[in-house]
């Protein structure tokens, strides 16, 4: 463009550039290019820094992201929230609790405050480590410094105390919640309908799914998984199959995943014509058999398969597998 005589791009464009080939986890790319930019004599703002500083933080190269950081301070641009919020992340994602948390505590000393965001991400990473004590002690911290707690937070302590076998306490805040009259969104109902068939509360499972659409929200294809999964697996093949109906007619069709997770369900309980019912809807195209899907299948109608005989009850296309060709 400036061979051309075009006038030189601002800030803005190549902050455009950095970004995308950091998103594409070009980092290195990106890395020339921000380079390139500073000696053509352009001004760096924090959105550049903040790109490269996520995209070594999506490849998880945490020790030059923070070198990113130091680059910030001495081009005189004053590191934010939003890059120490990309940072605690990078460490989160990449594994590295510990030196997430020691960053979280550094940011008051670097004249940071902490905002919802942050506490998410570090009760979240929390979690999914297994370090639930930890995580709840930051909430109440986030709560006595009046930081704002909205429904994302809400979903990340409720699902954070189910994934580690604090199904019973997530029940009860969901509870509190409620007579808090917090608005709820979809992800919190879809935590707890799946929390709540955790414990065998069926009927409470039931009506949460039913309560979804008087809340003003409706079921995403996650919601109709959960529901449709738990039902099966507790033999309720027909009323599973209801709400599979349901979410071919609510506009929310089924992917890949959730079938082949239904033809292996059904074909572990031996409902041999259910499940051939759902291999028919496999086309080869949008929908496809797994791996794991098709290993089961031969299995389980090979020679010496457990349902060798019942295999005529299979779709026709799917009948060569006695293992003989």
């Amino acid at each position: 463009m400036m061979n051309k005589g075009i006038p030189r791009p601002n800030i803005v464009f190549f902050n455009s550039i950095i970004n995308s080939l950091c998103i594409e986890g070009k980092v290195v790319d990106a890395h020339h290019i921000f380079n390139w930019v500073t000696h053509l004599g352009e001004r760096p703002d924090v959105i550049t820094f903040n790109s490269l500083i996520d995209g070594y933080c999506l490849v998880g190269k945490m020790d030059e992201a923070i070198r990113v950081v130091d680059a910030m301070v001495s081009a005189d641009v004053e590191p934010d929230v939003v890059n120490y919020n990309t940072l605690v992340d990078g460490y989160c994602r990449n594994g590295r609790i510990d030196d997430a948390l020691d960053l979280f505590r550094e940011m008051p000393h670097k004249r940071i405050t902490a905002n919802t965001v942050t506490y998410d991400i570090i009760m979240n990473g929390l979690f999914h480590t297994g370090r639930t004590d930890a995580s709840k002690k930051i909430f109440h911290d986030m709560i006595e410094n009046g930081i704002t707690v909205n429904i994302s937070t809400y979903n990340i302590i409720l699902g954070g105390l189910c994934i580690n076998n604090y199904t019973g306490e997530a029940i009860k805040l969901f509870q509190k919640l409620g007579a808090m009259n917090v608005k709820f969104d979809i992800r919190t109902f879809n935590i707890m309908i799946n929390a709540m068939y955790k414990v065998r509360r069926r009927e409470e499972a039931n009506d949460l799914f039913a309560a979804i659409s008087t809340s003003g929200l409706a079921p995403n294809s996650y919601t109709y998984s959960i529901v449709i999964k738990n039902l099966l697996k507790e033999g309720s093949v027909e009323e599973a199959g209801n709400i599979f109906l349901s979410m071919e007619k609510s506009g929310c069709p089924p992917n890949s995943r959730l079938l082949n997770d239904i033809i292996r369900i059904l074909l572990e309980r031996g409902e041999i014509v259910k499940a051939g019912d759902y291999l028919c809807k496999v086309d080869g195209k949008n929908i496809s058999l797994e791996a794991s899907t098709t290993s089961l299948l031969l299995s389980l109608f090979s020679t010496n398969g457990k349902y060798r005989e019942d295999m005529k009850l299979l779709p026709a296309k799917f009948q060569f597998l006695d293992g003989s060709g």
